[in-house]
């Protein structure tokens, strides 16, 4: 009786795979970080025995519940902040697909992904936000935890140097555009993209999130954010270009970017430039952003990488750095990178990283 019941279970679960797809993929990645002067900043009542204030490290991470003593190095929960860490990263995408019999694609998208927290522990895994998309033929519709214009311009990332792509040719650009979330709720917002042979069109809408203001106690409707793009592919060359607005804060005046990027491949080479113009409430990060980076096939499965930014703003992020990929076979790769970061005229910082990646 058991082995019948367990064969109708099994007819039944095939069914059920049959009418529809689900998909995984990702990849891992693992390995060991440096950051110079990766100590902490404090914010709030430095006095002695200070306690429960807020520190962020160089790298963005941010703790509470901490105590330290001025003049003394910051620690986390008791252990100092290292400049040496390891750096662990899991990622799962797990995509729901149905397709109807006039050829129209549904798919669904949550990520579960694992971070180390840049203090040399690791992190929770934990789901994102779902993405919605309806495709058919050249048309996309995504909604939900989207990825606006920017986020899907082509070679606006260019090539990323490091296991962890921590150089990067726009990082200039100080706009806060509507990017896919992979640990977070994502904007909630709106995507389409149409493409006609050499031709793409895309453009997205969202409302932003709803803040509380404490002062007036009253909460602030999130402020509209809309982006267009267009994108050409001729040969071997791609342009693309993509521009974006914010409506005004109360008080304040509406924000927007200007994107205009270049690639393409030769032979073992490939290259990206980058040229932007962002307007933004910070005048210490207004003006022009520009980049490029590089990829070189040197054989031997051996690929090197090289990205460069900066923005002529007295604030604006420059950064400049080198990588390697060395291919193993089956997804998996030895990756590492150096470079350097400095905003503004602040003093420089060195990062590097190396380790392994595998894709699934």
């Amino acid at each position: 009786m058991k082995k019948v019941l367990f064969a109708s279970t099994a007819l039944i679960a095939t069914a059920s795979v049959a009418a529809a797809e689900v998909k995984f993929s990702g990849y891992g990645r693992f390995g060991i970080s440096y950051q110079e002067d990766n100590s902490a900043s404090i914010s709030g009542n430095t006095g002695a025995k200070t306690k429960n204030v807020t520190i962020t490290t160089a790298s963005g991470a941010t703790f509470t519940g901490t105590t330290t003593t001025a003049g003394t190095d910051v620690t986390v929960n008791g252990v100092p902040v290292e400049d040496t860490i390891l750096v662990s990263r899991f990622r799962l995408n797990i995509d729901g697909i149905a397709e109807t019999d006039g050829g129209v694609r549904f798919e669904a998208r949550v990520r579960l992904q694992a971070d180390d927290t840049n203090d040399g522990e690791a992190g929770e895994a934990g789901l994102n936000g779902a993405r919605f998309s309806v495709i058919y033929g050249g048309l996309r519709v995504d909604a939900g935890n989207i990825a606006g214009a920017f986020d899907n311009l082509a070679n606006y990332y260019g090539n990323e140097p490091g296991l962890e792509n921590f150089i990067g040719q726009y990082s200039g650009v100080d706009y806060s555009f509507a990017g896919y979330s992979s640990t977070g709720a994502g904007v909630n917002g709106v995507f389409f993209q149409y493409a006609i042979g050499d031709f793409a069109f895309g453009a997205s809408y969202d409302q932003g999130a709803t803040s509380y203001d404490f002062v007036n106690a009253v909460a602030v409707d999130g402020r509209d954010r809309w982006d267009i793009s267009a994108t050409y592919t001729f040969s071997n060359i791609t342009a693309a270009i993509a521009y974006g607005q914010t409506e005004a804060a109360p008080g304040g005046e509406k924000e927007s970017l200007t994107v205009l990027t270049l690639g393409g491949e030769w032979g073992d080479f490939s290259g990206t430039l980058f040229v932007a113009d962002d307007d933004v409430a910070d005048a210490g990060e207004n003006g022009t952003a520009y980049g490029l980076s590089a990829a070189y096939n040197l054989g031997a499965a051996t690929t090197l990488t090289f990205a460069y930014g900066d923005g002529s703003g007295d604030d604006d992020t420059q950064q400049y750095g080198i990588g390697a990929i060395y291919d193993l076979g089956g997804g998996a790769s030895l990756r590492g990178g150096i470079g350097n970061t400095k905003v503004g005229d602040g003093d420089s910082s060195l990062r590097a990283d190396f380790g392994a990646q595998f894709n699934f």
